[in-house]
């Protein structure tokens, strides 16, 4: 009788025999310096600490002078020289389930209330966007139930697309509007560097009992480390990615990019990156499309990316508004003045832009959002002159025309945060505005 050796073989492979560690040498700002570890970069390693029962969690960001650059996954506090630091030799993965539903985690993707997950599965934070050739062209609409962006600014089914504002312009309660009314399966909504009094905010009043019930909330608030509010962004990604891969049709949110941009800058500047534009890192700018990129079709279901980018200053032009243009599929621009005037959503139709509505909407649909842009850019251009009484009828036919439909218009682009428009309505409407 023979006997096999080979699965005895495999589990002397997998023991332990020898545990290498390394020591804390000095901490200077955010960083741990540590002598004597061999451990890649974004590898998570463990750091005891003598005087806490459960070890420090810290992330392996670089390396200078023979010695291995960590940034904590939490608190310094505790951290001395000396302290043992051991190797785990895997990155950072999270447990994942469709017992996620309705349910609120941290920046590490740890649930923040208990929560049983059966079935556990393991997900790497860190993914690599789909094959460019495996991705499914965009030809179907995602509704978002917001009549300004349905009828001029139509989002595809894994498009991505960044929302531009300014502070206090209206940026979350545009997100709550399409986390309850959109036609997607899941929200992934992403809080990435959020003062802590608004997250429940958000969930209460913006998002909603209808809306967190099928959404999963990943937050880092602004007082977490900076590699707390990075992972967020890559965690909240990771779990779109996740259900996308389960053949839904996801709806990822993150708010914002600017934070998470931020960020990355203290991590670049602390590991001695030398800043570029506004102080930024190149890593900020090699980092954007990792994250971007990963949302979209695949040959499974869909992650259609909506990315709030806050604006210092209102300044569009911005090195990170800039970049993230760039990257995605459209913008939406949320204007001040507009909210000055009260209409909300404050949505600047002329200043926004969807690159795929052309392909996705009916020839009928992407004319008559044409015309109505001409009429908006129209009456803008002469609206000096018709508020001071200057213009007389007959001078412009194209200013005549504008005068008759902008109210209406403006009407339809104002939409309670409550209030709910099907796709098919907001065309109906649409088409309405021009019927005489």
């Amino acid at each position: 009788m023979m006997i096999s050796l080979e699965p005895y073989f495999k589990t002397v492979k997998r023991v332990e025999t020898l545990r290498t560690f390394g020591k804390v040498s000095q901490v200077i700002g955010l960083i741990v310096e540590v002598t004597g570890l061999k451990a890649a970069v974004g590898e998570v390693c463990r750091i005891v600490v003598p005087t806490q029962d459960e070890y420090i969690a810290a992330e392996v960001v670089g390396f200078r002078n023979s010695r291995t650059l960590l940034m904590p996954l939490g608190d310094l506090s505790g951290i001395a020289p000396g302290c043992l630091v051991e190797a785990t030799g895997k990155s950072h993965s999270i447990v994942i389930g469709p017992e996620l539903l309705g349910h609120v985690l941290d920046g590490l993707g740890r649930p923040m209330e208990p929560l049983e997950i059966s079935n556990k599965t393991y997900y790497q934070v860190n993914n690599n966007p789909p094959d460019p050739l495996t991705r499914r062209r965009i030809t179907e609409i995602m509704a978002t139930g917001v009549k300004a962006i349905d009828g001029f600014l139509t989002c595809g089914r894994g498009q991505r697309i960044g929302i531009f504002a300014g502070s206090g312009v209206g940026k979350s309660t545009l997100l709550g509007m399409i986390a309850r009314n959109s036609s997607a399966d899941i929200n992934v909504i992403g809080l990435v560097g959020e003062r802590g009094r608004e997250v429940l905010d958000f969930m209460e009043k913006d998002l909603g009992p209808q809306g967190l019930a099928r959404s999963v909330v990943v937050v880092a608030t602004s007082d977490q480390p900076a590699l707390i509010r990075i992972k967020a962004a890559f965690v909240a990604t990771a779990i779109a990615e996740y259900f996308r891969d389960q053949g839904k049709d996801v709806m990822l949110m993150m708010d914002s990019v600017t934070r998470f941009a931020m960020a990355q800058r203290e991590v670049g500047l602390a590991i001695g990156e030398p800043p570029a534009t506004k102080g930024y890192t190149p890593s900020v700018f090699a980092l954007l499309p990792k994250l971007l990129e990963r949302a979209g079709n695949s040959s499974k279901g869909s992650i259609t990316g909506l990315y709030t980018v806050l604006v210092d200053g209102d300044d569009m032009n911005e090195p990170i508004a800039d970049a993230v243009r760039g990257i995605l599929d459209g913008h939406i621009v949320l204007s001040r003045s507009l909210a000055a005037k009260n209409q909300y959503p404050a949505i600047d139709v002329l200043s926004s832009v969807s690159r795929l509505m052309s392909e996705i909407v009916t020839p009928e649909h992407y004319s008559l959002a044409g015309q109505m842009r001409d009429i908006l850019a129209s009456y803008l251009k002469a609206e000096d002159l018709i508020n001071i009484g200057a213009y007389q009828k007959g001078n412009n036919p194209q200013v005549d025309v504008a005068i008759k439909y902008y109210p209406r218009i403006i009407e339809f682009l104002k939409q309670k945060s409550e209030e709910q428009v099907d796709f098919s309505e907001t065309v109906k409407q649409l088409t309405s505005i021009m019927a005489d």
